[in-house]
């Protein structure tokens, strides 16, 4: 009867395979930490456009043919502050405006999240 010796992976090839299986881990979690962080600022974009439809809305509702001028205001909003402005101009057409929403965080007035552009004027009365 012959004895068969049996083997198995050596102390350093198990070493290897754990250090692949680290590095595969560590991509891994990277990547989904990446993915939590898309998601927020996808959210907060969301969130700046629906506000930006919302306060275009309501101007064109409140004045149909608003005033030429620059307008602010704060309002909180998906549980959150925003802040955003309001710039009405002149178009070629006289009887039409041109409303510009920009919505902003409160952490950085700088730079707009959301911009909106609609018109308004009394020939676009329904």
């Amino acid at each position: 009867m012959r004895i068969r010796r049996q083997r198995g992976f050596t102390l350093l090839e198990v070493l290897i395979a754990l250090l692949v299986l680290a590095l595969a881990l560590l991509a891994l979690s990277r990547t989904a930490a990446n993915q939590v962080d898309t998601f927020g600022a996808l959210r907060e974009r969301t969130l700046a456009g629906w506000l930006a439809a919302d306060v275009l809305a309501q101007t064109r509702l409140a004045t149909p043919f608003p005033a030429i001028g620059t307008s602010d205001g704060r309002r909180r909003y998906g549980g959150r502050d925003w802040r955003y402005d309001v710039v009405v101009q002149g178009t070629p057409v006289t009887a039409i405006r041109r409303i510009d929403v920009h919505v902003y965080a409160p952490d950085d007035p700088k730079s707009p999240i959301a911009t909106l552009t609609g018109f308004g004027g009394q020939d676009l009365l329904p």
